[in-house]
């Protein structure tokens, strides 16, 4: 016999995880008939923390989220100051054989096989340590370098030409959410949670709320962040820290406006420093950056200094900039769902940001509460599946995020050393192994959710370590490559490339169009300038010379 179904769902917490939760269980679940009528959503959040809004940048699934949640892409931009995202600038990583820094792009758009076999065999044997990986294979680079957009103005909302994702300021982000959850019948509740009851079998009966009193519960969410005021303290499940795989443990983070307002480039970046690494993600009107980093190999005074070092290098205001501190619990709760208590966002875990995959998470973490929502019997086994691709979501995100570290060949600094020197997770190190032989492929990552054989490999080339000496990889005898085939899709690459980096139009002017600011007539491109503040020169192969300056 089934248990009764839930009637109502109680979120804790605001902010992004919380508001998100709100959207997806007020739009995919309160339409549905129960026996006691149509599910509530309520979001109770303290008045008392304030919400920060910071440049945040997400993942491709992204536009998915909102057309699917039914939120209009325009008012999404004008609302969040978004821009668009086309990849992931990594500069400095790791050194080329000479001892020079390396930059290197993880795109979002990715190549075709040719004749069968992945570019990037060909790419190994006939261009690797001469040219730039990701420019045989994907526009992503070129149109950073030309500052475009991903599609032609006046395309339709969310259509994608070209593989993005968004920047986003997330307290804003966190607001538009709200304000629609609002529009949509979610309750609302600003009150402090001052203590949670919990009854014979140990579930959460109610939340006792400092002016609201006694709020009975059925289905608790908890979005918390990093207190894990539910899930951790009322219910005692543990947090793993993965301090023993990753080293930072603290950021610090400003925003800036733009040097150059007319010049908003589409990429997110990823520059190393000498204890960590900083991010900087360009929204329509400043900049969001800041720098993660270790406390055992920096102070917060000497890593302030370093990171305001590093960004006089690219802003006029960077030396006097003024970062807040943000402590990190770098980790995963060891059971996101416990009892009737679901954690949600900075609460269910944290895996730094370097690949931008928080919003991801929660995104995650909802649909599989959709696929295994409960009745009020919670039964074990709809739980305990939910943990389980809960901690395989972790474990992929940590082993993606370590490989940054563990082949990075550094050695300017003893954080470095000490980075690659860290645990490595077994199931990451048995490919790491076994890449020194062949490159990554479908079958080593078994079921992955986020980061494919291809974003592996862009990661492997773009660092260059088999120029430095990690490995030798070897394709099998029995497959055939055709040089010649390699030309033609080399050439054929580049006039496609070269056709869509004229066509598409200057990243500012679409923002401003997408915003509702700009008439569509008006698609005249902004002037381009050189990129400041890289290391290095990403280069075109032989066959892939555009006019274009050096790319960094």
């Amino acid at each position: 016999m089934m248990g009764k179904p839930i009637a109502k769902i109680t979120i804790v917490g605001g902010g992004t995880a919380g508001w998100m939760s709100a959207l997806f269980l007020s739009t995919f679940v309160k339409g549905a008939k129960r026996a006691q009528g149509r599910i509530k959503v309520c979001l109770i959040e303290s008045p008392n923390i304030p919400t920060v809004g910071v440049g945040e940048a997400t993942v491709p699934g992204m536009p998915n989220i909102l057309k699917m949640c039914g939120i209009s892409e325009k008012r999404f931009f004008k609302t969040c100051n978004a821009s668009f995202k086309l990849g992931v600038l990594f500069d400095r990583w790791n050194n080329d054989a000479a001892g020079k820094p390396l930059a290197y792009v993880n795109p979002f758009s990715k190549g075709k096989q040719i004749g069968g076999i992945d570019p990037a065999w060909y790419y190994l044997r006939e261009g690797a340590g001469r040219f730039d990986f990701v420019q045989t294979i994907s526009p992503c680079v070129d149109l950073w370098k030309s500052c475009k957009g991903p599609r032609p103005l006046g395309a339709d909302e969310f259509a994608a030409h070209v593989g993005f994702a968004y920047h986003l300021d997330a307290g804003k982000f966190a607001g538009l959410l709200k304000d629609i959850c609002i529009e949509r019948g979610v309750e609302h509740i600003l009150d402090d949670m001052v203590e949670v009851e919990k009854d014979e079998r140990g579930h959460i009966a109610a939340l006792h709320l400092e002016k609201g009193g006694r709020h009975p519960v059925e289905l608790v969410i908890d979005c918390t962040g990093f207190r894990g005021l539910v899930i951790n303290e009322a219910l005692g499940v543990p947090f793993e820290s993965y301090s023993r795989y990753l080293g930072n443990d603290r950021a610090m983070a400003v925003q800036l406006p733009h040097p150059d307002p007319n010049r908003i480039e589409p990429m997110t970046r990823s520059t190393a420093l000498g204890a960590g690494w900083s991010w900087r993600v360009p929204l329509f009107n400043r900049i969001g950056t800041g720098y993660v980093f270790s406390s055992a190999h920096r102070t917060d005074d000497q890593a302030r200094d370093e990171f305001r070092a590093h960004l006089a290098e690219f802003h006029p205001d960077g030396a006097s900039a003024e970062p807040r501190v943000i402590p990190m619990r770098v980790g995963r709760t060891t059971r996101a769902w416990e009892k009737n208590c679901v954690a949600i966002g900075l609460t269910g875990g944290f895996i730094e940001p370097l690949e931008s995959t928080a919003i991801y998470m929660i995104e995650m973490g909802l649909r599989w509460l959709l696929t295994y929502f409960p009745d009020s019997d919670f039964n074990q086994p709809v739980t305990d599946r939910y943990n389980k691709v809960s901690k395989d979501l972790y474990d992929e995100v940590r082993d993606f995020i370590c490989l940054h570290y563990a082949l990075n060949n550094r050695t300017d600094d003893d954080y470095w050393h000490d980075a690659r020197n860290l645990d490595i997770p077994d199931s990451l190190a048995e490919n790491i192994e076994l890449w020194k032989h062949t490159l990554p492929a479908p079958f080593d990552l078994g079921a992955y959710s986020l980061f494919s054989p291809a974003t592996y490999q862009a990661v492997l080339l773009g660092k260059g370590v088999y120029e430095t000496g990690f490995g030798n990889p070897k394709m099998a005898p029995a497959i055939a490559m055709n040089k010649d085939r390699w030309k033609t899709y080399l050439k054929r690459t580049r006039i496609q490339i070269d056709q869509l980096t004229r066509d598409l139009p200057d990243h500012k002017v679409l923002l401003t169009h997408l915003r509702g600011e700009l008439p569509q007539s008006a698609a005249a491109p902004l002037a381009t300038v050189p990129l400041p503040g890289t290391a290095r020169p990403i280069k075109a192969p032989p066959l892939m010379q555009t006019d274009s300056a050096s790319l960094l």
